[in-house]
């Protein structure tokens, strides 16, 4: 193991240990029981399961969000999904991608934790840039489309954030980011997220 690879992997286990008690504080939320098609409680600890592998990732950025700009920046580079080997279904996604055009880079990390007394989904993200977790989005799939929601203070406002999985295939995946500064009545996309997985 390199030692930039010794480093990712110390700085993910210390942001695991960091976060858990709030993971487990969010992962105690309201039951939300879903049903499957025959009538029995949907069991959705595999929802996230599409997502494990290596992706090509292409991004779109909206570099100025809440302020009626519409410039926007892109990215390619890799999305690295793994599950986590002793906790069903849980896992974690690393995202490494840079613009050709501003020469910005995005290093940022993802865990996906599930409740199967409420059958939702929190996520935890995290840059290399902070090091630590941000509010989690809280939420759930349904029909091969998953919303996920959380509150958060960006710029000194508070918003509402919205993650959206869908248009979801074996070979392909799209993700959106969105934020609201009115209470959820309208929403801008500020992140878009194209993944073609790479064969293995």
């Amino acid at each position: 193991m390199s030692k930039t690879e010794q480093v990712c992997v110390s700085l993910f286990t210390a942001l695991l240990w960091l976060a858990l008690p709030a993971m487990m504080l969010a992962q105690a939320s309201t039951p939300n029981i879903r049903e499957s098609g025959n009538g029995a409680a949907h069991d959705g600890r595999h929802d996230f399961d599409f997502e494990v592998g290596t992706w090509k990732a292409h991004v779109r950025k909206l570099l100025h969000p809440l302020t009626g700009s519409r410039e926007w920046d892109d990215f390619d580079g890799i999305v690295v999904t793994r599950s986590l080997p002793m906790l069903e279904g849980w896992n974690e996604s690393e995202m490494k991608v840079d613009s050709p055009t501003t020469h910005t880079h995005i290093e940022i990390l993802a865990v996906r934790l599930y409740n199967p007394t409420s059958q939702q989904w929190s996520i935890y993200g995290s840059s290399i840039k902070t090091g630590i977790f941000d509010p989690p989005q809280i939420g759930q799939f349904n029909h091969k489309r998953g919303e996920f929601y959380a509150q958060d203070t960006i710029q000194g406002r508070t918003v509402y954030i919205r993650y959206v999985w869908q248009d979801l295939s074996p070979a392909s995946t799209h993700f959106e980011q969105a934020f609201s500064a009115d209470g959820g009545k309208t929403w801008e996309t500020n992140w878009i997220y194209d993944g073609m997985r790479v064969k293995e």
